[in-house]
């Protein structure tokens, strides 16, 4: 049953906009510095996130500006900081084509794109009653801009409701220093501020604003969409919202140093099996503002250093589980990157100082204090691919114990099998039905495992790009990195390893995911 929305709007959002139908695209001739400090988070792993980095930079003052700097790039991959001023809207958003593109009018599209910044300067950017659609794309910086107003109904509609929407085999995006906000609830014709769905992996979202909606954001559309997670939210102030902060649907969430005002009917909603790392946040003036809601599909959450300040609390029901008001954890959460907590004492007033556009894109330095970050992505340094199949990798010492323990992963190539990595055959092999995917070596009792050896099979040496080898019976990343090859883990006792691909030049083909104790 639709739950109704009930808000209290502190202000009524202005209604400007610039009537401008065309706008400028202004190239620099050198790469760009707009974008302040570097990815954190999990956009930081996988890889990282540099956005544009080491590219061209344009000015832009229109939607169809932004476009047609996508489309008149090289390629799709071709690195780009697009520096954006003023108010982008409906009138002067069209559709752009070109080879290195894939738009539509009255939405920010990317899509099938890589390698883009998108960064409010001068006077600001504001995208009014527009969103930003991030679709089969990864690498993707949106930093220093306002998303406001954008409706799945009535007039105009853009991009489902969602103020920022990702979907479909996204990776590596990190939103920074944003203001995202609506008018009201989906009564009013409103969706999420942030949703993150169909294999959407490695986000993070950081010092910015998200108010006056009926729904934050969540991670996943049904509760049988579990492709989602490796997202990080910190130093975002969430204000006057009524739930889905975030809603949590499977995948593995670190949410740290928010501070929540006024969650009027949940908050983190972790469901589904989703596991998330909730630290040191400041909740005041809210109501359930953890636990598993509206669903029977339990989820799991690890706390530390939070304050509960005015926060009312449930009765457990059949589809309520709040996790307070003894608030305890009930899992454990491994986090691959090294971060800074503020006590949860100042979070009010850091956030307040720091959090969405036209701040200064100040952060914090981990002792409660604004500073200005120095540094800005760099482009990464090229892997070499090699022309020589490196189909025998020097070999871990000891036994293979993956002959004879069982296989399986995700969806298969037709004519492959998951058996043919633990078969001792490098004639046989498995591969994804697409670019990226995952297979398993699972033991009915626990084995220790302190390496792994990826072969590819003969002729496709170099295909496999990025990957991460993952603990399947806890979801913990032991190790990640580009290229098979024999990859060194911390030594772990475990039932199931899982080695994932995230990129790749081809199909990739696995013939044999070897296994060893030392």
């Amino acid at each position: 049953m639709r739950r109704p929305v009930a808000l209290r709007l502190y202000a009524a959002l202005a209604a400007t906009a610039l009537a401008a139908a065309a706008g400028a695209v202004v190239t620099t001739p050198s790469a760009s510095a707009a974008v302040t400090g570097s990815a954190t988070g999990f956009a930081s792993q996988n890889g990282g996130t540099t956005g544009g980095a080491g590219g061209q930079t344009v000015r832009a003052t229109t939607g169809t500006a932004i476009h047609q700097a996508l489309c008149n790039r090289a390629s799709a991959s071709t690195p780009i900081t697009i520096e954006v001023e003023g108010t982008i809207n409906h009138g002067n958003t069209a559709q752009v084509s070109g080879p290195s593109c894939n738009t539509a009018a009255g939405v920010i599209e990317l899509k099938q794109i890589s390698n883009v910044t998108i960064v409010g300067v001068g006077s600001g950017a504001v995208f009014d009653q527009l969103g930003i659609h991030v679709r089969e794309s990864s690498n993707i910086i949106i930093q220093n801009v306002t998303v406001r107003n954008v409706k799945k109904s009535g007039s105009p509609t853009s991009n489902g409701g969602d103020a920022i929407g990702m979907e479909k085999n996204v990776r590596n995006v990190w939103v920074d220093h944003a203001t995202l906000e609506a008018s009201g609830g989906e009564d009013e014709g409103f969706d999420g501020l942030f949703d993150l769905k169909d294999n959407t992996q490695y986000v993070t979202l950081s010092y910015s604003t998200l108010r006056n909606s009926g729904r934050g954001g969540l991670i996943g559309s049904s509760d049988t969409e579990l492709s989602n997670g490796y997202v990080t939210f910190h130093h975002n102030l969430y204000e006057n919202i009524d739930s889905r902060a975030p809603l949590l649907r499977g995948g593995t969430a670190h949410i740290y140093n928010n501070y929540y005002v006024k969650l009027n009917k949940s908050g983190i909603n972790s469901r589904a099996g989703a596991r998330a790392k909730v630290d040191n946040n400041y909740f005041k003036d809210s109501q359930d503002v953890l636990g598993t809601f509206y669903t029977t599909a339990a989820g799991y959450w690890q706390v530390a250093g939070n304050v509960f300040d005015n926060v009312t609390w449930s009765s457990p029901s059949s589809d309520t589980n709040p996790a307070g008001p003894d608030v305890k954890s009930t899992t454990t959460v491994v986090i691959p990157y090294s971060y800074a907590l503020d006590a949860a004492s100042c979070v009010p007033d850091i956030v307040t100082r720091t959090a969405g556009a036209n701040k200064g894109l100040q952060v914090s330095n981990g002792n409660c204090t604004p500073q200005t970050p120095s540094s800005s992505p760099t482009a990464p340094t090229p892997t070499p691919s090699s022309s020589t199949p490196t189909s025998t990798p020097t070999q871990p010492g000891g036994t293979n114990l993956s002959i004879g323990a069982g296989a399986d992963g995700s969806s298969k190539a037709t004519g492959t099998s998951y058996g043919n990595v633990v078969d001792g055959d490098l004639a046989t092999y498995w591969s994804p039905t697409g670019s990226t995917g995952s297979v398993s070596v699972k033991w009915s009792t626990p084995t220790t495992v302190a390496a792994i050896a990826v072969r590819e099979a003969a002729g496709s040496a170099g295909t496999i790009g990025s990957w991460r080898v993952l603990n399947a019976d806890t979801g913990a990343v032991l190790a990640s990195g580009t290229g098979a090859g024999t990859i060194a883990v911390p030594r772990t006792s475990l039932k199931k390893v899982t080695f994932e691909i995230t990129g790749s030049t081809g199909t990739p083909k696995v013939a044999e995911f070897e296994t060893y104790a030392g």
